[in-house]
């Protein structure tokens, strides 16, 4: 045996020294879904449902009154940096949908990657659509780019929720860095209405904390609505319901587009401040049981 000092020094060959650079490859989710829904015998039914990888849709009941409910899923238990995620929902003249999310998503750490999420929604001619996801979570070093496009023929109507949480704040988080590119494009019969681009990146806990910005809130929502009705007392329906509201809110008309953002402390004051507003929406809209079931568990 040599000794230990005689012993030459052995060097990787060139197969492990490249195993040693490269990066892990981490499993990567990605989901389609495409649906439409079209008006029979006078009741709204499923005609198209195509759905791949983790983003799926489930349908709790029949649609014998009011518009038919739609569970959207992504089974992947929330989004990291790389995941893709794609919807297509089309609701054909004269039919109704109510599309609502399964529970919050959950946008975790990345290691580099954005997580890419693209909705697009299409409502054709006295179509109904209620866009109804839950709230959006995001940890500490998430990075999420999403894009939601919606084009609306001229008598559609349509409600739209999107709300973002950063962090849980019961359990201490706070989000202190990441990156969110949040863009919604809304078009009715091939006019652009409304782009409303927002942007957090790099040290996002001091940037919400600038009063032009968050001004110190953690949750935060943007409501829309589009269609007949939508009228300046809709508007002041709305404005009564967010007064009292335990959150910073506004509304307003810009040209047929109700629009009203709302800044709270937390998620849970947040979705206390909306529910009332959004509930006065749904019934105006068709659906007089209030937000789903799904939304209350």
């Amino acid at each position: 045996m040599l000794r230990p000092d005689l012993r030459p020094e052995l060097s990787p060959g060139p197969a492990v020294a490249s195993a040693a650079a490269a990066p892990p490859a981490l499993q990567r989710a990605t989901g389609r879904l495409e649906l439409a829904v079209g008006l029979r015998a006078g009741t709204t039914r499923l005609v198209l449902h195509r759905e791949s990888g983790s983003t799926k849709a489930r349908f709790p009941r029949p649609a014998a009154r009011g518009p038919l409910e739609c569970v959207l899923l992504n089974t992947a238990g929330g989004l990291a940096g790389g995941d893709q995620l794609e919807q297509r929902i089309l609701v054909e003249d004269g039919a109704a949908l109510l599309a609502v999310g399964q529970a919050a998503e959950k946008v975790y750490r990345s290691t580099g990657p954005d997580a890419l999420l693209r909705t697009r929604l299409e409502v054709r001619a006295g179509g109904t659509l209620l866009w109804l996801p839950q709230e959006t979570i995001l940890f500490d070093g998430a990075r999420l780019d999403r894009r939601l496009e919606v084009d609306a023929a001229a008598d559609a109507r349509l409600v739209l929720v999107e709300a973002v949480v950063l962090g849980r704040t019961e359990r201490g988080e706070r989000v202190r860095e990441g990156r969110l590119v949040d863009r919604r494009l809304l078009r009715r019969e091939g006019t652009l209405l409304l782009t409303d681009p927002f942007r957090l990146e790099g040290p996002i806990a001091a940037l919400a904390d600038r009063p032009a910005l968050l001004g110190g809130a953690k949750a935060f929502a943007t409501l829309l609505a589009l269609g007949p009705g939508v009228d300046v007392a809709l508007l002041e329906a709305v404005r009564a319901r967010l007064v009292d509201a335990p959150a910073r809110a506004a509304a307003g008309l810009r040209g047929p587009v109700l629009l009203a953002r709302l800044l709270a402390a937390d998620g849970f004051a947040l979705r206390r401040a909306l529910l009332p507003a959004l509930e006065l929406l749904l019934a105006r809209f068709g659906v007089a049981a209030g937000v789903p079931r799904v939304w209350r568990c």
